[in-house]
């Protein structure tokens, strides 16, 4: 279990027919950025990101016109604010709740030991 965040186009991201982020727009903007890169072990659009984070590998994937992860420390959440703008879409959880600002999540899995 966990919460997953998205970056999505759409009002609700399971609907997101009308407004997908396509796979081309996220290898596009990976290759645009020198913080990520495809890890191809785990799928041809799983990216890790080399940025500050508490996680060993903090990770993003494009799925179904969506991109996600699970769990997104405050370092990895600032980023997808920051890719959502580049990409003229949000950031989502899984129950819809919009985040736009970088106050509205912190997170350090440290602090769950």
């Amino acid at each position: 279990m966990g919460v997953e965040f998205y970056i999505t186009r759409a009002d609700f991201l399971a609907n997101n027919d009308d407004a997908p982020i396509t796979s081309e727009e996220w290898l596009g903007y990976i290759n645009s950025d020198n913080e990520l890169h495809i890890d191809a072990r785990n799928g041809e659009y799983f990216a890790l990101w080399s940025g500050p984070s508490h996680y060993e590998e903090p990770w993003l994937e494009w799925n179904a016109g969506n991109i996600y992860t699970k769990w997104p420390d405050t370092s990895l959440y600032k980023k997808m604010l920051s890719i959502a703008t580049c990409l003229n879409a949000h950031v989502m959880d899984d129950n819809g709740t919009l985040y736009r600002y970088e106050s509205q999540w912190e997170y350090d899995p440290s602090s769950d030991c």
